[in-house]
């Protein structure tokens, strides 16, 4: 967009420095315009192949889940690393 700068016009109306569109910008930003709607609209067309149903995935997990040569003992409980009860409300 071209810059117009300030001036006085003829009758001492003073103007201040402006953007203008440069001549058939207009025209020529509706025409993008019109094919950028067209090729939306037309790229989500409801066209589609098949019986119309939405695939939806498959589980391919077995329960339960066991993990082979894992060692069987169970986990030791956590310990407190203190003999002392400790106070949370200071």
């Amino acid at each position: 967009m071209p810059w117009v700068r300030s001036y006085v016009r003829s009758d001492g109306t003073r103007v201040r420095g402006h953007s203008r569109w440069a001549p058939g910008a207009k025209r020529e930003t509706m025409i993008f315009a019109v094919v950028a709607l067209a090729v939306v609209g037309m790229g989500n067309s409801n066209i589609s192949t098949g019986n119309g149903k939405t695939p939806r995935p498959q589980s391919t997990v077995q329960y339960p889940i066991r993990f082979e040569g894992a060692s069987t003992e169970r986990a030791p409980r956590p310990r407190p690393t203190v003999s002392y009860p400790i106070r949370w409300q200071r």
